[in-house]
């Protein structure tokens, strides 16, 4: 039987990383659960789930920080993170059941990183940064693009814990963009995903950051479309300029969701959707 650990602090539960690296930290479980039917149990877990430190939402400094072990749920109720991160709502809204919102946390879904991971993208469009600590090394923020290594990789060491989820406040006239297409519209793992934080400065492209999700071994922005949005005029053949580097720079598969054409064409009609909105606001 696999050993359990619950740490009650901070502290505790880093010195518990650091001593059992080959232990699964967990919070919700609710991916990990589902992996038990087709994988090798760990040889322990380190239980994160409602440990207070890594618990909680605030403001400070142009940021608004997420502690690793909050909920969705708790996510999804707080005012201060509807208002400034709309797109971050509306892609907890769709992960599973209202069961799984209460249960599943951001930094769970950090972990495990599966390139299906619902608040992936928004995290990458929004410019997160990730606190993660180590008993033995003290803490350091990864830009979220370098947290983000591979298929279900991330750059956490073996003995550090996600802590927190930083985010910085965009500035007034940002818009943001969220779109999840699956098999039916609620509880579907996702075909794929679109989150796109845009601003203008009159009629050219100040800022942009485009993320997508199930199209890539990992989620992933896609820059080579951003440069060709940056600093532009936003008209039709910038709009088509972009859509085809974005179809050259995706690379879905064909699985039992979906085919890599269909991903294609539904990743390139989002973005036109969303610069066509942008240009017109």
């Amino acid at each position: 039987m696999a050993d359990f650990l619950q740490p009650q602090t901070l502290h505790a539960a880093l010195e518990a990383r650091a001593a059992h690296p080959d232990y699964l930290p967990i919070a919700g479980c609710t991916d990990v659960m589902v992996g038990f039917s087709h994988q090798a149990q760990p040889t322990g877990f380190i239980d994160l789930f409602g440990l207070a430190e890594i618990q909680g939402i605030c403001a400070d400094d142009g940021h608004i920080s997420i502690g690793a072990a909050t909920t969705y749920g708790d996510i999804l109720k707080d005012p201060l993170v509807y208002e400034s991160f709309p797109v971050l709502s509306e892609a907890i809204r769709e992960i599973g059941a209202v069961q799984i919102q209460e249960r599943g946390t951001l930094g769970g879904n950090l972990g495990t990183c599966s390139p299906v991971g619902d608040t992936l993208p928004v995290l990458l469009a929004l410019d997160a940064q990730v606190h993660v600590a180590s008993s033995k090394r003290g803490s350091r923020l990864v830009p979220i693009n370098d947290f983000i290594v591979g298929y279900r990789k991330n750059a956490l060491a073996e003995d550090e814990l996600i802590v927190e989820i930083k985010m910085p406040l965009a500035p007034e006239g940002t818009q943001q963009y969220w779109r999840k297409v699956g098999t039916r519209r609620a509880q579907s793992i996702s075909k794929l995903m679109m989150c796109v934080v845009g601003r203008l400065n009159g009629k050219d492209v100040e800022h942009i950051r485009i993320a997508l999700g199930a199209v890539a071994a990992a989620p992933m922005r896609v820059e080579k479309t951003e440069a060709v949005l940056a600093g532009q005029a936003l008209h039709e053949e910038t709009i088509l300029a972009a859509q085809d580097t974005l179809a050259s720079e995706i690379t879905p598969i064909d699985d039992v969701r979906s085919s890599a054409v269909y991903r294609k064409e539904v990743a390139c009609n989002l973005l036109g959707r969303f610069l066509n909105d942008l240009g017109g606001a």
